[in-house]
């Protein structure tokens, strides 16, 4: 600090008063009075504040108070000035008084109160609390959560950007990956994962991590901000919240309920678990204690439900989730607790006489509702009764585990028993059924299918007969007893039909075969099927029987051409083209085809703005006249396409075209065609006008405005753009004349190319209604009385004042 005085001093204060003086422009000295100044700190050398003028009697000036050996007076020249800086975190307010003097040194006036308001200066840099900050993180853990806190103080003014902080993670050590494992609130200082180092921290991997965090003032907006460096030392510790392994529990439990089976575990004490159903139940059977112990509340099914899979999740007290749901797994355990189930009330079987020892008749199928390939649902047969018991009473064995049924002899004879009824043992060793199976004795099958006739001839038939119809029918006959499979005719297509377009169904009750289209047919495809046909019995032929051509029968499909329509490519053709293409423009060329090769002519429907017009022999579809997207964007006709034959079957296709947008709409006034201003003016009024454009607006329009005309006119107007689409229109000064005025307008859009909209705007200054509407005077036509007065219109258009 440096203390001036004397002359020099004098000197110093005369030409700091009048810098300031020239510079501020502003009067630095009035008479003695209570005064309050504000001053910045850190000011150097020496600094006027103000000076008082010294009214006789008195001489000088005493100065008294919070002074700090800063702020002085000179006594007889009234200047009050700093000999030195002030530092607002010393002392934010200065109080003094002072007091006039005459000659003798008495006080003739005063004291008078001054008051200096030290005013801050960015001069601090922000202090962190702590030289070094340690934490610890979950692995896992939820991101966004603060684990850590930071907290740095400023000394400057609190209620200046001087002192407003802005903390940042600069980096940390290791970095193993691009992105930040951590983050950091740039206001409360407050750390946490971010959502990568929730998903890869990991204590095996590293376990420790140092963040180098600054704070800065300014709140971190200045490349002027002044700056604090600190480290973080962090510990990942390794996440105890993790799934169980999957828990198995056996069905229908006879224990009390209810049952632990589980538990989980947040990180750390005082955390709220709840259970989250993954799939909705009407019964949920578990629960959760605030220990994190897991709960089944009554017994489970497995037949019901043999998995369950839900979340338990931890929560803090404000209910915010402190990590992710874990997935929890049920398994319910099977137990033998159904019985075996027979397929069908009744089993049959038929067997024909002349079976040979070992012969397989046919296979029992039982079913057990407990867990597949497992004990619980093995199942074992075994044979308890045979009725009748004639020739032998035990003519039948069963597989045990498999159920089939095989001869144990050769003796079976229709004509001494036609029919046997087994009674079957059903086992999985804890419950037994009885199932009941029928035998057939059937003659053996001896007889082959004899066709009626070996030829069926030609069968002639059009190329869209539907699916399904019956096209012939085919018979042939089997000597074998009746109603059995020695006797059921199956009739097979062995050649010709490679495509399957055929099948044959038989009459159960007849054996009539019935020769049926199964797929579509196609002329240009294959105009003729030359078939074979076969009739075989689903029971095997005895052996040295065979079947021979007596089993088969030929016929021949011949197929007649159906004139079919022309097939499009397309169902429906899109095509995008811009408005201002020129007529006579190729947009797409459409294809059909017609399935007998006759020539095509092709023709618009629904043309109705004439726009398009097509090739008729090509298909080439051209603009017919120009494109306006503003009246229609998507336009939609109808292509035909016809046989140039006798018939001339058609077919249509949908053929559209979106129009895209061009910039030609210049830009047009959507309000405030008619304006008024009353008569007369005052400063500051102001009448809205609002621009638009017909063309496509894919972002918001910005429109410029500007006048046109004469000088005159921009000295009388103004246009002031207030947003993207409005502007205001005002007059310059208030002595135009009560008229209506006409006032070129320039709009301006912001397209590729821009265009311009030129109007004139229609201004009335006119007389105004209390009501604030303007009146316009018609004039007196001949044979109406004249009132002497002006008959107003009122044409109800708001005025906008801006007083």
């Amino acid at each position: 600090m440096v203390k001036l005085c004397g002359l020099h001093l004098l000197y110093l204060l005369v030409f700091h008063l009048a810098a300031c003086h020239g510079m501020n422009g502003l009067g630095v000295s009035g008479p003695l009075q209570d005064m309050t100044f504000s001053v910045s700190e850190g000011t150097t050398g020496v600094h006027v504040i103000y000076q008082f003028t010294i009214e006789p009697p008195a001489v000088s000036l005493r100065l008294s108070g919070e002074k700090d050996d800063v702020i002085e007076i000179a006594s007889t020249d009234g200047y009050l000035y700093l000999n030195g800086s002030l530092d607002r975190e010393n002392k934010a307010i200065h109080r003094l008084q002072v007091e006039a003097l005459n000659v003798m040194g008495e006080k003739v006036k005063g004291p008078y109160s001054i008051t200096i308001n030290v005013q801050d200066i960015n001069d601090n840099p922000p202090k962190f609390e702590k030289s070094k900050y340690y934490g610890a993180v979950w692995q896992n853990s939820h991101p966004g959560k603060p684990f850590l806190r930071v907290h740095a103080t400023d000394r400057d003014d609190p209620t200046t950007p001087n002192a407003k902080l802005s903390y940042n993670i600069l980096h940390h050590f290791p970095n193993p990956f691009k992105s930040m494992l951590f983050q950091i609130d740039n206001v409360t200082g407050a750390i946490s994962t971010s959502e990568l180092g929730s998903r890869l921290l990991n204590p095996q991997k590293q376990a420790t991590f140092i963040l180098v965090v600054t704070v800065k003032d300014l709140a971190g907006m200045s490349e002027n901000a002044l700056t604090s460096n600190i480290d973080v030392e962090i510990t990942v510790k390794e996440n105890i919240w993790k799934a169980p392994p999957k828990v198995s529990i056996k069905e229908n439990s006879t224990e009390p309920h209810p049952i632990s089976i589980t538990q989980v575990q947040w990180n750390e004490p005082d955390a709220k678990y709840d259970l989250l159903q993954r799939e909705w139940l009407p019964r949920f059977p578990f629960t959760i204690d605030q220990n994190g112990t897991i709960y089944v509340t009554e017994p489970l099914d497995r037949e019901e439900k043999e998995l369950y899979s839900f979340f338990a999740t931890a929560k803090d007290n404000e209910g915010e989730e402190l990590g992710r749901p874990l997935l929890i797994l049920v398994q319910v355990e099977d137990i033998n607790d159904n019985p075996p189930v027979c397929q069908n009330a009744l089993t049959i079987f038929e067997v024909q006489e002349n079976e040979g020892l070992g012969s397989n008749i046919g296979t029992l199928h039982a079913t057990d509702m407990d867990k597949k390939n497992t004990l619980n649902s093995r199942l074992q047969f075994r044979i308890v009764d045979q009725n009748p018991k004639i020739p032998l009473d035990s003519l039948f064995i069963i597989q045990q585990e498999a159920g089939t049924f095989q001869l144990s002899s050769s003796s079976l004879n229709k004509q001494v028993a036609s029919t046997y009824s087994v009674t079957v043992e059903v086992t999985d060793k804890v419950f037994t059924t009885l199932c009941d199976v029928k035998i057939n004795v059937i003659d053996i099958n001896d007889q082959i299918p004899i066709f009626e006739k070996s030829d069926y001839g030609n069968c002639t038939i059009l190329e869209d007969t539907p699916e399904g119809e019956v096209i012939l029918e085919i018979q042939a006959t089997d000597a074998d007893e009746p109603f059995t499979g020695s006797s059921q005719i199956i009739y097979q297509i062995e050649e010709g039909d490679q495509n399957k377009n055929f099948i044959i169904e038989t009459d159960p009750q007849t054996n009539r075969g019935f020769v049926k289209i199964s797929k579509a047919l196609d002329f240009e495809m294959s105009s003729t099927y030359n078939l074979t046909v076969k009739a075989i019995n689903p029971e095997p032929l005895v052996k040295g029987v065979q079947y021979n051509s007596s089993s088969t029968a030929y016929f021949r499909v011949v197929v007649v051409d159906a004139n079919e329509g022309p097939v499009f490519s397309k169902n429906t053709y899109i095509a995008d083209i811009f408005e201002d293409v020129p007529v006579g423009t190729l947009v797409m060329t459409v294809t059909a085809n017609d399935p007998e090769g006759d020539q095509i002519r092709y023709t618009l429907k629904n043309n109705k703005r004439n726009w398009l017009e097509i090739d008729t022999v090509s298909g080439k579809i051209y603009t017919a006249a120009p494109l306006d997207r503003e009246v229609e964007h998507d336009y939609r006709v109808q292509v035909t396409a016809t046989e140039e034959n006798k018939k001339s079957q058609s077919s249509t296709a949908i053929f559209m075209i979106h129009i895209k947008d061009v910039n030609d709409n210049p830009p047009r006034l959507a309000k405030g065609n008619h304006l008024f201003f009353c008569h007369p003016l005052h400063g500051g009024v102001k009448a809205e006008i609002q621009a638009t454009d017909d063309d496509e607006q894919l972002y918001p329009p910005e429109f410029t405005f500007s006048l046109g005309g004469s000088e005159n006119i921009k000295s009388d107007w103004e246009i002031s753009r207030t947003d993207g689409t409005h502007a205001y229109l005002s007059p310059k000064h208030t002595n135009l004349e009560e008229k209506q005025y006409s006032i070129p307008l320039i709009i301006n859009d912001n397209g590729k190319p821009p265009l311009e909209g030129a109007l004139n705007l229609q201004v009335n200054v006119c007389r105004c209604s209390d009501e604030g509407r303007c009146f316009i005077e018609v004039e007196n036509h001949s044979g109406m009385p004249s009132t002497g007065m002006a008959v107003g219109l009122l044409l109800g258009v708001l005025l906008f004042i801006g007083r």
